[in-house]
């Protein structure tokens, strides 16, 4: 058996359930991408793909995460995936993904390219589904490493088949979403996802500044606590950048020395941000 998720905390979480259960064992893979934000016209194709690492290498280049696009080679992953399953016929493939666009977007991705192998691959969608936490009280995770691993052993009776059905409408979703190359998109519910302006998560950003400066790493943190739909500090950083550019906030230090050594503050007076501007 191998398991698919689609983020490292995940294959942490996922282990300690494995070393519970024998019945789980399998090689992990994570799927590295974040394909919920960014460029995805023609992702399957050359150009397409090295459009996509290069707007990933412009994000990443003041981050403390520099040297990952190196590492980064989700096609060759598939390809060792496909390899396998052609080399052992009675391999299964369990896809795991909790209830956020990271995920979702990661199995339309992944289970676009796997259809000739219908019936050998199965999903466990934790969608909307009420697990025990450390205090032994009820929530519902949006991701899995927010589970117990204990709680995994009961998450594994959720797996099914990609149904055929599935595999001919999820991949027009798809295709959609990659033809309309918004560079946000956002999970309505259950595996609907649609495209969103570039600029959607300013709206997090934006009420924790004022005239005051503050560390960009600071403002990363606080925004990623307290924004209810999540996406990474890479991406909210390059959006930093840009209000930056725009004129909209205002930037101190050096980028090119990392995101550790700029303070950024609201442009113009110094008032907090207007109400109108907060989310509701």
């Amino acid at each position: 058996m191998t398991h698919i998720v689609f983020e490292q905390s995940n294959v942490e979480a996922l282990q300690k359930a494995i070393d519970l259960d024998e019945s789980l064992q399998g090689e992990i893979v994570e799927i590295k991408d974040d394909f919920a934000v960014g460029p995805l016209e023609n992702i399957y194709e050359t150009e397409g793909y090295q459009q996509r690492r290069d707007w990933w290498k412009k994000l990443l280049e003041f981050s403390p995460y520099t040297g990952s696009i190196d590492i980064v080679d989700d096609k060759l992953t598939v390809h060792n995936l496909l390899k396998k399953l052609d080399e052992q016929p009675e391999e299964k493939v369990w896809i795991w993904m909790g209830q956020n666009v990271h995920d979702v977007c990661g199995y339309y991705w992944l289970m676009s390219q796997l259809k000739d192998y219908q019936g050998r691959i199965e999903v466990l969608y934790l969608n909307n589904l009420p697990f025990i936490n450390d205090k032994g009280n009820i929530f519902y995770p949006t991701s899995l490493f927010e589970i117990q691993p204990k709680e995994f052993l009961k998450a594994k009776k959720l797996a099914r088949p990609i149904t055929l059905s599935e595999f001919e409408v999820d991949p027009d979703e798809w295709k959609k979403l990659c033809a309309e190359n918004a560079m946000v998109r956002f999970l309505e519910g259950g595996k609907k996802v649609i495209s969103k302006e570039v600029d959607f998560y300013d709206r997090d950003i934006l009420p924790h500044l004022t005239a005051e400066p503050q560390k960009v790493w600071k403002l990363l943190g606080t925004t990623l606590n307290k924004m209810k739909v999540r996406t990474g500090d890479v991406f909210l950083a390059w959006r930093i950048r840009e209000l930056v550019a725009q004129g909209k906030l205002e930037a101190i230090g050096d980028w090119n020395k990392g995101w550790k050594e700029v303070t950024v503050k609201r442009a113009g007076a110094g008032e907090p941000v207007a109400a109108e501007e907060q989310v509701q």
